[in-house]
């Protein structure tokens, strides 16, 4: 008896951790509706306080290793993990993107939410990653001596965790 029971826990709390958290806001005027869907913390989509995708690529640029920014922006994302919407990446204008995980993995992006806008709340950063170890990476690799010679600067990655996004369901439209 005590290991029905004891089973009976355990599948409600993988049921429960598993749970999409969903909430939908629709904000606009009558001719320009938007429809959000929210995975994660709320995030307040409207205001000032949010960032277009030229304005984070600024700010991630002026960032030094080791920095943080809490910071909120929109943007459309580019790419998404299609095991489980486990990670994002996210346009940020200029050819460059930004790689967006998701905090403590308690929420996931839809797999289907690719070209859709997206606003972040979350902290952003960077991380360097060494010409030798860039080498050494190139190395394992299997890339040819020439190849690893031209390695000559460090690879900054600009990196997100988001506490929360909403995404747009209007697949594409800009706005």
């Amino acid at each position: 008896m005590k290991k029905i029971v004891l089973s009976i826990c355990i599948c409600s709390l993988l049921l429960v951790s598993c749970k999409k958290e969903s909430n939908r806001e629709t904000i606009g005027q009558e001719s320009n509706l938007v429809n959000y869907e929210m995975f994660g913390r709320n995030v307040v989509t409207g205001g000032k306080d949010v960032l277009s995708a030229s304005d984070m690529l600024t700010k991630f640029k002026n960032l030094q290793e080791g920095d943080t920014l809490n910071v909120k922006f929109a943007s459309t994302i580019v790419e998404v993990c299609q095991k489980k919407g486990c990670w994002m990446n996210v346009d940020l204008g200029n050819d460059e993107q930004t790689f967006v995980k998701f905090k403590d993995y308690e929420f996931f992006a839809p797999m289907d939410a690719k070209d859709h806008k997206v606003i972040l709340d979350g902290k952003a950063f960077i991380s360097v990653v060494s010409i030798d170890d860039l080498k050494h990476y190139a190395k394992d690799a299997g890339k040819s001596d020439f190849e690893i010679e031209q390695i000559t600067e460090p690879e900054v990655t600009y990196s997100f965790v988001a506490n929360g996004i909403a995404i747009d369901s209007n697949k594409g439209e800009k706005k």
